[in-house]
């Protein structure tokens, strides 16, 4: 799809120069602009006061590097699997290996060691967080040969990715996770998730690009949207609530209004079809980033301030 395509800075123009091109061209089909959706490791031990612990902080960056690492994998390997299909696309052509810059070959070989360098560190962190990354990472292979095509399933597995990051970061700590936070990051990763295949629908028209847009219809993805964004928001308001009041400001009750108004602002992108790349969605618009950073001083307001 063009418009993620672009977003992701994988179909940029190679530079010149043999050894130049191929290691840009390996860095590029890594997508490190990516690497954004890793930062939701921090969540878990954001929500649960752990980030004033420096252990804390330091697994949780770890986390964040494994799962950087075995996240470039994936992207790596679905191009691998997509090489011919790319090369008929008009933007995607230019991909790393699409164009020939970065050989089959090569990329299995930095798939493998991105793989068991992700992998390596998950378990030295936590035998727990290596087997949930090791489980993850067995999905998302199944979903580049095979589950990616059919409707439905597709949106459920990747936004699952955003699931198993927010739960990592609790894992790879060792805290807690409350029940209202799996529900709230579950709806609101399937909410970002229909928004995405909606502006890919919307921007492309049919399934040339990703054979299950076939399936759907904008209709239809407007109504998971709509769906998904409801429960977030009644979830999020009950795990607010439930928050007994610690201070003499309603830190938890206050961040409802900016949690709210992001998830308006969202909605209205993707109904204007902006939603192909939510990561870079959240990053670039100014209204989504002045909300996001009023809700973050209240959330964490909430949880550190007594």
């Amino acid at each position: 799809m063009p418009a993620e395509a672009i977003a992701s800075g994988a179909d940029a123009p190679a530079p010149d120069g043999p050894t130049g091109s191929l290691a840009a061209g390996l860095v590029r089909a890594a997508r490190p602009k990516q690497w954004i959706k890793n930062v939701l490791v921090f969540a878990a031990p954001a929500a649960g006061a752990g980030l004033n612990d420096g252990d804390v902080i330091v697994k949780a960056l770890l986390t964040f590097v494994a799962f950087c690492l075995v996240s470039s994998a994936t992207y790596i390997l679905n191009d691998v699997g997509d090489v011919e299909a790319d090369r008929r696309h008009p933007t995607k052509r230019n991909r790393p290996i699409a164009s020939g810059v970065v050989g089959i070959p090569v990329a299995i070989v930095a798939v493998v060691v991105l793989l068991l360098g992700g992998l390596g560190l998950a378990y030295a962190i936590s035998w727990k967080l290596g087997l949930l990354l090791t489980g993850y990472k067995a999905l998302t292979i199944a979903y580049t040969f095979r589950l990616k095509h059919t409707a439905v399933l597709d949106i459920v597995i990747v936004a699952s990715g955003f699931v198993v990051r927010a739960i990592s970061g609790g894992v790879a700590v060792d805290i807690a996770l409350s029940n209202w936070f799996l529900a709230v990051t579950c709806f609101g990763s399937l909410f970002m998730v229909a928004g995405k295949r909606h502006g890919e629908l919307l921007h492309v028209g049919d399934g040339s690009t990703r054979k299950a847009l076939e399936q759907y219809t904008l209709e239809y993805l407007r109504f998971v949207v709509t769906m998904a964004a409801a429960v977030t928001i009644l979830t999020y308001c009950l795990w607010a609530f439930e928050h007994p009041k610690t201070s003499d400001v309603p830190w938890w009750g206050l961040s409802i209004v900016p949690f709210v108004l992001g998830i308006m602002r969202y909605a209205l992108l993707v109904d204007q079809g902006k939603g192909g790349a939510p990561e870079e969605l959240v990053v670039r618009d100014p209204g989504l980033r002045l909300i996001g950073a009023a809700w973050l001083a209240l959330f964490l307001g909430s949880v550190y301030i007594h």
